[in-house]
């Protein structure tokens, strides 16, 4: 394996995050295009990508909520690296960056079936309630960076 991480800034870079999630979620899940990618998919949107020789393997994004928090989301591993700890690897890079870039406050709506995942790396349930999204229930959570 030739393990790198990419803080993808170009139009390059992110059909590298699109292939990602298009393979291991969207196909997957049978999600249309058009629900996998919203109105958070912008050129400004910041975007990890891991690459293994090269090719795109796991990913995630993030945007601002405010200018102290801000939202990571889309985390997906392509199925054949899932369990090898590219997802932790994905998030703690973005919060990384997130924290070179001045947020104090890292929020992901987590699949009701991750949140145990997210538990492990610091985040705490923030509202109980139940968000039914057009794919997935998902359960608010935040850590403080």
């Amino acid at each position: 394996m030739n393990i790198k991480v990419i803080r993808a800034t170009e139009t390059w870079q992110q059909a590298g995050a699109y292939y990602v999630r298009i393979q291991g979620m969207a196909k997957q899940h049978n999600i249309s295009l058009r629900q996998e990618f919203d109105e958070h998919d912008t050129p400004e949107t910041r975007y990890i990508v891991i690459t293994d020789d090269d090719f795109p393997v796991a990913t995630c994004r993030y945007y601002e909520i405010s200018n102290k928090s801000a939202m990571i989301g889309r985390v997906v591993v392509l199925p054949e690296y899932r369990g090898k700890g590219f997802g932790e690897r994905t998030i703690r890079e973005a919060e990384e960056w997130l924290k070179e870039s001045g947020y104090k406050i890292s929020v992901v709506e987590s699949r009701d079936v991750a949140v145990g995942f997210y538990e492990k790396l610091g985040y705490k349930v923030t509202d109980r309630n139940v968000i039914h999204g057009e794919t997935f229930d998902c359960i608010r959570m935040e850590k403080r960076l």
